[in-house]
């Protein structure tokens, strides 16, 4: 359940009303937003894949830069051998935990950040490696190692001042 409070942080964060989010996944250490699950279909019926929705303004803004330096083209190059194979799996692992939610035929073996062929939104994975915790998504937990932004320090506008433990 996604509390008022969470929903209007959101909301500020992106800079217009959050829509059809079912929890916060990841917070900063301050307590803030960082990852929104949200419904696999919004409230106006719109089909939307991105289940892990990353909303944190610092951390979209660093895998902006990220994805500025070419990275993504870089890292498409290692989805050959294991990493190829840890990269599928987490597509799976993402398909599998979005239809838990709801089954959406229009959606069906559409994940998100370009799993499990190509690396195309570096914003999207991060937000399924924070959500989910290292070892699942090579290729966001290599956006997220990489990010100049970390969870484990408050780059928050207004931050809550409770640390999460």
């Amino acid at each position: 359940m996604i509390s008022s409070e969470d929903l209007e942080i959101v909301s500020k964060q992106l800079g217009r009303p959050a829509r059809s989010m079912l929890e916060v996944s990841a917070r900063c250490i301050c307590g803030n937003p960082v990852v929104v699950k949200t419904s696999p279909r919004l409230d106006d019926g719109t089909p939307f894949p991105t289940l892990y929705y990353l909303t944190h303004p610092a951390a979209t803004a660093s895998m902006s830069r990220l994805e500025s330096a070419g990275l993504m083209t870089e890292w498409g190059e290692l989805l050959v051998g294991e990493i190829g194979e840890q990269y599928l799996s987490a597509h799976r692992s993402y398909l599998a935990e979005r239809e838990s939610i709801e089954v959406v035929d229009e959606l069906k073996e559409i994940s998100a950040g370009g799993m499990p062929n190509r690396v195309k939104c570096l914003h999207a994975l991060a937000a399924h490696s924070l959500a989910v915790g290292e070892g699942i998504n090579p290729i966001g937990d290599l956006a997220v190692a990489n990010s100049d932004w970390k969870i484990e320090k408050c780059q928050c506008d207004e931050p809550k001042g409770v640390p999460i433990r």
